[in-house]
């Protein structure tokens, strides 16, 4: 199995920027795809993104295109979040996940490796 480990969050004002960062071991990395979501107290968590093993395709919640990029760096075994123009609104816990064979990419079920999250808060 793969180990995931999130950090790079914290308290930003809005409008600024955050660069969260998803570091694995374990089993080869490059095997895996990778997905962000986000949970917010008393919400589902919900997909913020998605790249694929080898980093062409990726795929973004319709409320973050254009102001998230997912990207990685297989040699360093890290996948990252880079969040621009971020709002109130993108105040959660963000949480890196990896599987081997994604089907449901959008869907938290649809993953079997999850980090421990990284918190996340964006003052008005």
């Amino acid at each position: 199995q793969v180990q995931l480990v999130e950090s790079g969050g914290g308290l930003v004002q809005a409008g600024g920027s955050l660069r969260l960062s998803c570091a694995a071991s374990g089993r080869t990395f490059s095997n895996y795809a990778v997905g962000w979501f986000r949970q917010a107290p008393g919400i589902e968590r919900e997909f913020v993104a998605y790249i694929s093993q080898t980093g062409r395709t990726t795929s973004y919640a319709d409320s973050m295109k254009g102001r998230f990029t997912i990207s990685r760096d297989n040699a360093k075994n890290t996948v990252y979040l880079q969040m621009n123009s971020l709002k109130p609104e993108d105040t959660a816990v963000y949480y890196c996940a990896a599987e081997s064979s994604v089907i449901l990419l959008h869907n938290p079920r649809g993953y079997d490796f999850w980090g421990q999250g990284t918190q996340v808060t964006v003052s008005s």
